[in-house]
């Protein structure tokens, strides 16, 4: 147990015996899983962080078994190594919260000690701001898919981490042409992209808009989380407040992280779960 744990059970005693509200629940991390899966999309499968449009798994922040990048699968290996080769890549490029409830019956099928579930960049990343899902039904499949979990795997740790802060994208690389390029040639994050270097007060409004929705998905991943009980753990918005830089996204879109966005992301998200 990290000695950040350790200090909440004394804190915990002393907000019962003074009658103050109760403070949520942490998380418990048990020992070290045997088996983990990961859910999401194209960030989970790390896509673009090793070759042109290509999913590169191995360079998952997550599951992935490259060691530069140090995932949670290779530094839960470190702790105890019967996890060795039951690490799942069950995220799918593209993938939307939709999709969680069918990602979820598959880690379910493979009976894993513990899940990450990273999605809603492109729920908030459209090709126009009318098209991002609205938060209610973002919460409903968030709901979905932990329901899920929790009926198949009701002892498994379920780690959800809170999505990037989108906007940052458009601050870090609106002023690099490539960036702009890409944007534009591969039609990415619309909702959020278009018109980068317009001051124009409706682009401003729409981007701080589609920031507030990505706000409002974390908000509601933090809830559900609480809600599925002491098995599940939340970030705290770790990743979301990461002020991660341009040269941490792949050069070929300008929206994925590259090798050494995917080691950032599992340093940042570790140690806000349940850091065996």
């Amino acid at each position: 147990m990290s000695p950040f744990r350790r200090l909440l059970a004394p804190l915990a005693a002393l907000t019962a015996l003074t009658l103050l509200p109760a403070a949520p629940a942490v998380a418990d991390p048990g020992p070290p899983p045997g088996s983990m899966a990961s859910l999401g999309d194209s960030i989970t499968r790390g896509f673009n962080a090793c070759g042109w449009y290509v999913d590169c798994t191995s360079r998952s922040f997550s599951t992935g078994d490259n060691s530069a990048v140090n995932s949670h699968y290779l530094r839960v290996r470190a702790v105890d190594p019967a996890i060795n080769g039951h690490n799942h890549n069950d995220a799918r490029t593209g993938a939307k919260s939709a999709d969680m409830y069918g990602q979820a019956g598959t880690a379910v099928g493979q009976g894993v000690d513990y899940v990450t579930m990273l999605i809603g960049a492109n729920d908030a990343c459209t090709g126009s701001e009318s098209s991002m899902t609205p938060v209610s039904t973002f919460r409903a499949n968030i709901d979905s898919a932990l329901n899920r979990l929790r009926g198949g795997l009701p002892d498994a740790r379920v780690f959800v981490i809170s999505i990037p802060d989108v906007h940052r994208l458009w601050s870090v690389g609106k002023d690099s042409g490539s960036a702009r390029t890409a944007w534009s040639l591969f039609g990415i994050c619309q909702s959020l992209l278009a018109n980068p270097t317009s001051t124009a007060q409706p682009d401003v409004d729409r981007r701080n808009r589609v920031r507030q929705r990505v706000v409002d998905y974390n908000t509601q991943l933090a809830q559900a989380c609480a809600a599925y009980g002491p098995n599940c753990d939340f970030d705290g918005n770790a990743v979301f407040g990461y002020p991660f830089t341009l040269n941490q996204l792949s050069g070929w879109d300008y929206f994925h992280p590259n090798a050494t966005g995917q080691q950032v992301l599992a340093t940042i998200s570790y140690p806000a779960g349940f850091n065996w």
